[in-house]
């Protein structure tokens, strides 16, 4: 699909973006062969964890820092041996590339058509204040590694299901360890014993270069990411779409419909991450500031970028995970059907349209869920919904429950 020329303007002293992107951030990598996991569980991907959790409190933010990163003019590879095609290999992030910890990164990728590429961005909660950032708790993880092997995952992962439209796909697969959605540019000290590393933007930006630079003649694009994966999937969507101009870009969010943007929020949560300092320098983006940086603009501000960008999502309408984190960040999520309804309509009313599946129930993510090949909302089972969604040039239908109750 041939897609609009457009201006590409990088602002000096930011990361590199778009074609710079593919520097990554972090450093060259060694891959190691995965073989096959004993057993189909697996962690991969990761949904936030449903525990309880303290309340939120708002205290004087110690000093931050930026989040040390390197860049250079050039894609990064492993220097290793792929391993046969369709298994699934790790790959080390490098220098630069960390968890919030501080511990190493390190991401996956499966070698099948090389035409036609998955880029998936794990979730696995947030953080934002010294109780929900402990290292001792389940609210975010804080580390990768042989427990995100995707060997064995259902849903998208399943490639032998005939019935799932990404099998015969390769995918490069972002895991999560940094508590900040995969937007996140910054150090900060949230206590005296808790320093925390808000690296995302760094690690998914090094395996981002790495599909790059092992599929540069991929024509067929889909940006993938399930909860706090979902949040930067459209983010990721436009960078991906600058590295591929001519390829056909297809973004799925899976389970992220009920935050809003709400200005006060967006500073005091992204100045934490360092979110803004990742802001493309597209010509859209012109003006944009802090406080209008939220999760709905992800969407506007990627779609107004490319309008050949194609959005999907997918929400459970009273999704028991969106809630908790809602309440904790302080947006009012009590009617979150009406809210994911309202944000959808705020991204359309910009220019942008999103194709969306509306399910029942309370329910968290679907991507790596074999779920996806049963559920059906008012007669339309999912994974023909999705088929027929990345088979598509233009958008496609909405689905929506009508009796959507928890």
């Amino acid at each position: 699909m041939a897609k609009r020329g457009r201006a590409l303007n990088f602002r000096a002293g930011t990361l590199l973006l778009a074609l710079g992107l593919v520097a990554a951030s972090c450093g060259d990598g060694a891959a190691e062969e995965s073989e096959p996991a004993d057993t189909p569980e697996t962690t991969y991907p990761t949904t936030a964890a449903t525990t309880d959790a303290p309340t939120a409190t708002t205290t004087a933010a110690p000093t931050t820092t930026s989040a040390a990163t390197t860049t250079s003019s050039t894609t990064t590879s492993s220097t290793t041996t792929s391993p046969p095609a369709g298994l699934w290999e790790q790959v080390a992030g490098g220098d630069g590339c960390m968890c919030a910890d501080g511990s190493d990164y390190s991401f996956w990728v499966r070698e099948a058509d090389p035409k036609r590429v998955v880029f998936y961005l794990e979730g696995g909660g947030a953080c934002f204040t010294a109780a929900t950032c402990s290292f001792m708790d389940d609210d975010y993880s804080a580390t990768t590694g042989e427990s995100d092997d995707p060997t064995g995952a259902g849903g998208v992962f399943d490639f032998s299901n005939p019935a799932n439209p990404l099998a015969g796909s390769s995918f490069v697969g972002a895991p999560y360890c940094t508590g900040d959605v995969h937007i996140g540019n910054n150090v900060h000290q949230y206590s005296d014993d808790l320093t925390v590393y808000h690296n995302g933007f760094a690690n998914a930006s090094r395996a981002l270069a790495e599909l790059h630079s092992r599929f540069p003649g991929a024509t067929e694009i889909v940006v993938a990411g399930s909860s706090a994966g979902s949040v930067a999937a459209p983010f990721f969507g436009g960078l991906a779409s600058d590295l591929y101009p001519d390829a056909k870009v297809s973004v799925v969010a899976d389970a992220s419909g009920a935050y809003p943007s709400n200005p006060v929020i967006n500073v005091a949560i992204g100045s934490l991450w360092g979110a803004f300092s990742v802001v493309p320098d597209w010509p859209v983006n012109e003006g944009v500031t802090p406080a209008e940086w939220g999760v709905p603009e992800m969407f506007i501000q990627a779609g107004l970028h490319d309008p050949d960008i194609r959005f999907a999502r997918f929400d459970n309408a009273f999704d028991s995970t969106q809630l908790r984190y809602a309440e904790l960040a302080g947006f009012d999520a009590s009617n979150m059907d009406q809210l994911i309804r309202s944000n959808e309509a705020r991204i359309e009313e910009a220019g942008v349209t999103v194709s969306s599946y509306l399910a029942p129930g309370e329910g968290h993510t679907i991507l790596g869920s074999d779920t996806m090949y049963t559920l059906a909302v008012e007669g339309v089972v999912f994974v023909d919904w999705l088929t027929e969604y990345l088979a598509a040039d233009e958008p496609i239908a909405d689905v929506s429950c009508l009796d959507c109750s928890p």
